[in-house]
């Protein structure tokens, strides 16, 4: 099979190409439609089946992608083990995302940002460690909605429009991210008292 990957998406390697569970599966429009599926099982368990409320955890955040694609992947829910295009070392990802968890906790106790700022950067760090072989902005996009919705608080839209293929959506949902870190490193370093 041959991938087909969308701009920004990050690619696999052959290895985890090998882990495709379906072996029917011989296109990338079989391929998405399938984790689409999954996906949406995936939902259903989140928002209609289940009560969530310690789910900023590493335990929870391994969980969730393993329901996401765990009928599609075999290393659904462990961590990359192999260097991308965008995230963290593969050696930081505990640490980083364990900080990320514990930030979170504390900004929604203290509303130390109105909650869709939390969200949005809570979005934004999880897309940015990338702990996933794959579907990290799927994964980070519910994650996100889950925050929301325990907050009392409708999920975002993301545009209305699937976001794994090509199109004007999805370019300004990476342009939106793209800028961000962007900001989010500019911010960082004058805090620290930097000069450029």
């Amino acid at each position: 099979m041959k991938f087909e990957y969308a701009h920004g998406a990050t690619p696999l390697d052959p290895d985890e190409i090998a882990g495709l569970i379906p072996l029917h599966i011989t296109t990338q429009s079989q391929l998405n439609e399938w984790e689409a599926a999954n996906i949406l099982k995936a939902e259903n368990w989140l928002f209609l089946h289940s009560n969530h409320r310690n789910f900023l955890t590493i335990e929870f955040t391994k969980l969730l992608h393993t329901k996401m694609f765990g009928d599609t992947w075999i290393w659904a829910g462990q961590f990359r083990t192999t260097e991308r295009n965008i995230g963290v070392s593969p050696f930081k990802i505990t640490t980083d995302l364990n900080n990320l968890l514990e930030d979170v906790r504390y900004q929604i106790i203290h509303k130390s940002f109105p909650l869709d700022e939390i969200a949005y950067r809570f979005h934004h760090r999880l897309v940015a460690v990338h702990p996933f072989p794959n579907g990290n902005g799927r994964h980070a996009r519910l994650m996100t909605d889950l925050l929301l919705i325990q907050a009392g608080q409708a999920r975002f839209t993301w545009g209305k429009q699937k976001l794994e293929g090509e199109g004007p959506i999805r370019k300004q949902y990476i342009e939106a991210l793209t800028n961000c870190m962007i900001v989010i490193f500019a911010l960082t370093y004058l805090k620290n008292g930097k000069n450029w």
